[in-house]
């Protein structure tokens, strides 16, 4: 097991470096330059001039990302653009965010998502079957941004049961340790403010989270149905096992393969598609971060989100590889 995480580890190097070439290119595709951003419409053409020569902005690109390599390797990942800050604590300080953001939306999406596929499963052709599945198939046709927007001017504007954004109130005062709210108000044993950010959390979770959700039942549902029918079912039934046991014990376990690899697709995704969620409800996330950045041309800024979300990416494979190992015995690494 050892030598195949190792081996895992040292192919997202080359992998990590093919999208730092293609995001590098690309971001020099997009329309626009960052010099004028920076000065603004009125700038002089010599002080574009000198704020190009000063970012190497009229280098060529081989020297451009030569220069950027290097620092890369040297864990630099440049500097903000607009904020002129390091790009490495903007991450620090905003990657928490979507992390929390993320595994709320999936805890949504889990604890609804799979216990109605089983149910349906169990249940087909029943009316909870064909209700859950046609909610499901709404809960993947709608629009995040839109229901985001509904959630907000019903849930909030129009009951005030929920905020409206960020993460926490203001007149909630907790250290900062790891970033994530939720998790800093428990060391703290802050729990006025723990149920503060929980609330703020609520609404952009189930936004976030009704894809995944649909898309969970769905698959669930599917690949139960397909163990359902297998013959060593027949056979745990047959020998006079609860209908709970055979779910639980012979069934589940092995209809659950093919979800975890929607799961970790999923939240890799979530990672990098929370942009919408976070613009909408003000969430201080590198997907608001990156909205941001391409509206500024802010390269720097937009590479290292790229890069991060990338190496997420990789790593939330290897761990559904892991889980595979655990959920069927048949599967070892070498």
């Amino acid at each position: 097991m050892g030598r195949y995480l190792a081996k895992r580890l040292l192919l997202a190097i080359p992998i990590l470096f093919g999208v730092s070439v293609i995001v590098f290119l690309f971001l020099r595709l997009i329309p626009g330059d960052p010099a004028q951003v920076m000065l603004g419409e009125k700038a002089t053409p010599q002080a574009l001039a000198e704020i190009r020569q000063e970012m190497g902005l009229d280098k060529p690109l081989y020297v451009q990302y030569s220069r950027y390599m290097v620092k890369l390797l040297q864990g630099d990942l440049g500097r903000s653009i607009t904020s002129h800050t390091r790009v490495t604590e903007e991450l620090g300080a905003r990657f928490p965010a979507t992390v929390e953001l993320t595994i709320a939306a999936m805890i949504v999406a889990l604890l609804i998502g799979i216990p109605a596929g089983i149910i349906s499963a169990t249940r087909q052709y029943s009316f909870f079957d064909n209700a859950s599945m046609f909610v499901a198939l709404l809960g993947v046709s709608m629009p995040v941004f839109w229901l985001g927007l509904m959630l907000l001017w019903f849930f909030s504007f129009y009951l005030g049961w929920f905020p409206m954004s960020a993460r926490l109130d203001v007149s909630f005062d907790i250290p900062t340790i790891t970033n994530l709210y939720v998790v800093d108000s428990i060391l703290a044993g802050n729990w006025a403010a723990l149920a503060n950010s929980l609330w703020h959390l609520v609404l952009p979770a189930v936004a976030l989270g009704t894809i995944p959700m649909a898309t969970f039942a769905r698959m669930t549902r599917s690949s139960m149905l397909e163990v359902l029918r297998q013959d060593y079912v027949r056979t745990a039934r047959s020998k006079g096992l609860a209908e709970r046991l055979v779910i639980a014990k012979h069934s589940l376990k092995n209809a659950l393969i093919p979800v975890v690899t929607v799961i970790g697709l999923e939240f890799g995704l979530l990672l990098n598609g929370a942009v919408m969620t976070e613009t909408i409800f003000a969430w201080p996330g590198i997907g608001k971060l990156a909205f941001d950045a391409i509206m500024q041309r802010d390269f720097p800024l937009l590479q290292g989100i790229l890069l991060l979300v990338a190496a997420a990416f990789v790593l939330i494979n290897l761990a559904v590889d892991m889980i595979y190992a655990y959920l069927d015995p048949r599967i070892h690494y070498e």
